[in-house]
């Protein structure tokens, strides 16, 4: 195989049927076979029943492209009720030499029919589902992982076996032995089309344009203007309105080690007087209290800032 080629894989499934699983299967398999990896799912709201999809990049050499696929070779369909939804995007970037294979008790002439798909479908009966047949499989990704590592042609079954012994290993010894019996049994029922899924041979993942710049112009400004002097802070925004609790100083018990708490002040809101004692901008103190945990003397301490208001009114009070 030339090195210049490489395969791309999505899964397309729900929340709680094993996509991201089927994804880390097929690459750990691939992984084994001494390809480069990249495997990763995408979904929004992690919910079972949510439409997801994962990826898989498997080339010989290093690879350069990230993000989502958007012209695959291989496009694996675990519940085929996602074809009809439009935002799930099952078939997009499908062409001519994408194969799409559903798993689903329809025949593929039927998908062919319902997708009018330009490339090849393929149909893997939908095991696992049957009453009394592989019913407690935990992962049905790990079935389909099976199937699709079959089609690609280019991993052996100990692959696969080492693959899901190690992405289910820690679910026990059942759930593993079950899961593999169901991957094995989909990578043997798809004997018939191994390597039909051809990879991609030296084509851009995706159309690029560069884009076109407007211009905006930007007046001479002031206050408006940016004044940060420290990260991720500003003098014209008061953080310090966040604040819940309030780091207060004793400074009988500081020892003027102060290069320690104005360190690690994560918004630099913590300066040194002229004297070497520290000194706390409440405008900008956000009340992390990393200053409070850093202190070795513990001579800050963390206050409600609700009271330490109402101390300081008092304080005012003549």
């Amino acid at each position: 195989m030339r090195n210049d080629v490489i395969y791309r894989i999505r899964f397309h499934g729900r929340g709680g049927q094993g996509i991201k699983t089927a994804s880390r299967i097929l690459g750990s398999a691939f992984f084994s076979e001494g390809f480069e990896v990249q495997d990763a799912p995408l979904y929004g709201a992690e919910r079972r029943g949510a439409p997801i999809f994962a990826y898989v990049r498997a080339a010989r050499r290093t690879i350069n492209e990230r993000g989502v696929i958007t012209r695959p070779n291989l496009v694996v369909v675990v519940d085929d009720t996602l074809v009809a939804v439009p935002a799930a995007g099952v078939l997009k970037g499908c062409g001519a030499d994408t194969v799409l294979l559903v798993h689903s008790h329809e025949s593929a002439e039927v998908w062919q029919r319902r997708t009018q798909a330009k490339g090849p479908i393929l149909t893997l009966p939908a095991i696992g589902t049957e009453r009394g047949e592989g019913a407690t499989l935990a992962h049905i990704g790990a079935v389909c992982a099976g199937a699709a590592a079959r089609l690609l042609g280019v991993i052996a079954r100990e692959s696969l076996e080492a693959a899901i012994c190690s992405e289910l290993g820690g679910q026990g010894e059942a759930a593993v032995a079950t899961n593999l019996a169901g991957a094995l049994k989909a990578f043997d029922l798809m004997e018939g089309h191994a390597g039909c899924v051809r990879p991609a041979q030296g084509e851009a993942p995706y159309e690029w344009v560069r884009p076109d710049w407007l211009p905006v112009p930007f007046e001479e400004a002031c206050i408006s203007a940016p004044a940060v002097h420290a990260g991720a802070t500003s003098v014209e925004v008061r953080t310090g309105l966040w604040r819940t609790l309030r780091p207060v100083i004793d400074y009988d018990r500081c020892n003027r080690c102060a290069w320690i708490c104005s360190t690690y002040c994560p918004d630099s809101a913590i300066r040194i007087d002229e004297q070497g004692y520290p000194q706390i901008d409440l405008d900008h103190c956000k009340g992390c209290m990393i200053c409070v945990a850093q202190c070795p003397a513990h001579a800050i301490e963390a206050v409600a800032e609700h009271a330490a208001q109402l101390d300081e009114r008092a304080e005012a009070q003549p």
